[in-house]
């Protein structure tokens, strides 16, 4: 308010202290006198020219922006359906207005050019489904699709990022919005990459940091993985101004869906695609985050979708984070498919399409290499219950007490110890 009163005082004082030396004038100066009252004039518009400038630009740097990472963390060509996933949800953003130099994306874009793929080029996230790869602005890609990166760029950290991939990093500021959306395998306590994992406790660090820093005024989080919901549950505080929610609870699959038999592989994610397409059919101005979650945790029914954080925000309208612009009609006429039809628990796709490509092929050869891979898979999977049983064993010393940590579903508390555990296991 005050700058309000200063500029048009300020104006006044000048106009006043033209008439009074002015009114000392004698009658014969007319034109200096005309004169000097037409640049008082000149004065007070150049003055209010420049507050009003001040006021607009005030008023636009007051308003909210709004930013959104995504990140899809695997790779290879069954995994599809993850990047997939992100290249959908960028058009859904975009398409409802969210600036392209506000969306950073991290895939490791390995499947639109995959000699797997045989519509070169293009990514479709449901049957019969429009290009969602045309366009796309990928920031990091191949290499630099790690927890580090990931980490750097919501953190803002500008100078860690030198020279890796776009560089780009969020620039978000106290008043502005948030929307991340991670893609990819998971489980108890951490997030897959390509090449390592992310662990809850370094990125609950990190977005505690964001909040202290001040980076944002609200964050929201959707995580598509399995065991999502260990990434936050009793970890996540409830006064951090972040909303998440997750396709899965702390110690259940997340489940895939949409197989393509030209493709031979799954299309997307049952919670993924469920909420992209509420987000295309949907006014984003009306509907809340919560009504979205509720859809979402009902049409899900494969996982048990959850929530955390602060709930409080779930009362604000999606468009606050996922753009406000109303956005065409995705689906052209064309009758959506159920994602439910042939959904298949996230672990268990390797063995799902192989299954797919043995029923439908009229070679031996071929069915003869395909049930070998079969074998291969559940032959590496039988290994591993074997080791992590005698590992179990020789720690207790008890059969009884190894069956029920190997059944049972024991909470998550030694994270440092855990932690050490996984790196460990990766490097081999």
């Amino acid at each position: 308010m005050r700058g309000r009163v200063y500029f048009p005082f300020l104006a006044f004082v000048l106009v006043s202290s033209s008439v009074f030396s002015v009114v000392a004038l004698s009658k014969s100066n007319h034109k200096f006198l005309d004169k000097i009252v037409s640049r008082a004039d000149e004065t007070v518009k150049s003055i209010e020219s420049i507050f009003h400038k001040k006021i607009v630009n005030d008023s636009n740097a007051a308003q909210p922006k709004q930013w959104a990472v995504l990140v899809a963390g695997s790779n290879g060509y069954y995994n599809y359906r993850h990047q997939a996933d992100i290249c959908h949800a960028y058009q859904v953003l975009r398409h409802h207005g969210i600036p392209a130099d506000n969306i950073i994306t991290l895939m490791y874009d390995d499947i639109a050019n995959s000699t797997e793929n045989p519509t070169k080029g293009i990514i479709i996230n449901e049957p019969n489904g429009e290009d969602v790869y045309n366009g796309v602005r990928k920031d990091y890609v191949g290499k630099d699709v790690t927890p580090e990166t990931f980490l750097k760029v919501i953190s803002g950290d500008i100078r860690g990022l030198k020279g890796v991939g776009s560089g780009r990093v969020l620039l978000s500021g106290p008043s502005d919005h948030i929307f991340i959306n991670f893609v990819d395998h998971g489980a108890p306590g951490l997030l897959a990459f390509p090449n390592a994992e992310l662990h809850a406790r370094p990125f609950l660090d990190t977005l505690l940091d964001m909040y202290q820093r001040k980076q944002f005024a609200k964050l929201v989080l959707y995580i598509e993985a399995c065991e999502s919901g260990s990434m936050f549950e009793d970890l996540l505080p409830d006064n951090l101004n972040i909303f998440v929610t997750t396709a899965a609870n702390a110690h259940e699959h997340s489940f895939a869906c949409y197989f393509d038999s030209n493709r031979d592989t799954y299309l997307g994610d049952v919670y993924s695609v469920t909420w992209m397409q509420d987000s295309e059919k949907e006014d984003l101005t009306k509907e809340t985050l919560f009504r979205q979650y509720s859809i979402v945790r009902k049409e899900t029914n494969t996982s048990h979708v959850q929530e955390y954080g602060d709930l409080s925000i779930g009362k604000l309208k999606v468009g606050e984070f996922q753009g406000k612009a109303k956005a065409p009609v995705a689906s052209n006429g064309r009758t959506r498919v159920s994602p439910l039809l042939d959904a298949v628990p996230s672990g268990d796709v390797p063995l799902a399409i192989l299954r797919h490509k043995l029923r439908r092929t009229n070679s031996s050869p071929e069915s003869a290499e395909i049930q070998r891979k079969l074998r291969g898979i559940e032959k590496k999977r039988q290994h591993l219950k074997d080791t992590l049983r005698k590992i179990v064993l020789k720690a207790t010393e008890d059969e009884a007490k190894t069956e029920f940590i190997l059944t049972g579903r024991l909470k998550l508390t030694n994270f440092s110890c855990y932690e050490e555990l996984v790196n460990a296991f990766s490097q081999r």
